[in-house]
Order: C-alpha cells, then structure tokens, then sequence
C-alpha cells in the first residue's frame, strides 16, 4: 500500500492464498525446530553387567535420537552405606556414553541418600571438534 501517491495505490490480493502461504511457513518452521525430550534410565546399585549394558544402549539409543538423559541409581536399604558403589556406576556410565554424549550434571546424591542422579546430553556439532 502507497498512501503517500496520487491516487493512494494498493493491491489487491487473494486472501485465501495468502493464508495458505503463511500455513506453510509456519510448517517449515516448525520441521525445522529441534524438539528436546528429558528420557530417564534407572538402576539399582547391585546391577549385572548384561542389565547394565541393555540400560546403557537404552540411553545411547536415547542421545543418538537428540534427547536428554536423566539417569537414576538407585539405593535400598543397607545399600545407602555404599554410595562409592553407586557414583563408580555413574562413571561407568559416563564412560560409555563419552562418544556420543555430555555430562551436563554431574552426579549428585540427593538429601535423603536413596538416589544418585546425573545427566547427560547430546553432543552438539561444536562439541564433537
């Protein structure tokens, strides 16, 4: 619209298309937003090594697909006495996910000593040089 000219000039335009137009923007803005989803992996302490492995691809399959990772120990009982046992499992996992993940928090054991959570994230194209 001209409404310094003389005549005023505008244009006259199809309004259905236009708001066709603005549909489809906004589709291609949302396919192209990355969508980050916080997934939880459990454990106890006393885990066996096949457990452990099956709970490790879990949360490799969880960071290839561009998701967060909480992952939880879990203590019950005399358990709670042995937290060494609980933050070396979380190593072990940091081990195994050091490829293709982060840490973002490293582990902590929450106040009343049942848990001890850590997480990880998806290495970004910066991370990975």
């Amino acid at each position: 619209m001209a409404p310094q000219a003389k005549p005023p000039v505008c244009r006259i335009m199809d309004y259905g298309k236009y708001k066709y137009e603005q549909a489809k923007k906004a589709k291609k803005a949302k396919k192209n937003q990355n969508i980050i989803n916080v997934k939880e992996v459990q454990m106890g302490v006393k885990i066996d090594d096949h457990d452990f492995n099956v709970k490790l691809k879990m949360a490799r399959r969880f960071l290839e697909d561009k998701n967060k990772v909480k992952v939880r120990i879990k203590f019950r009982g005399r358990e709670k006495m042995h937290d060494q046992i609980g933050f070396d499992l979380a190593e072990r996992v940091i081990e195994g996910i050091k490829d293709i993940g982060k840490v973002e928090n490293k582990p902590q054991m929450d106040a009343d000593k049942k848990n001890i959570f850590l997480s990880l994230a998806p290495k970004t194209d910066d991370d990975k040089h």
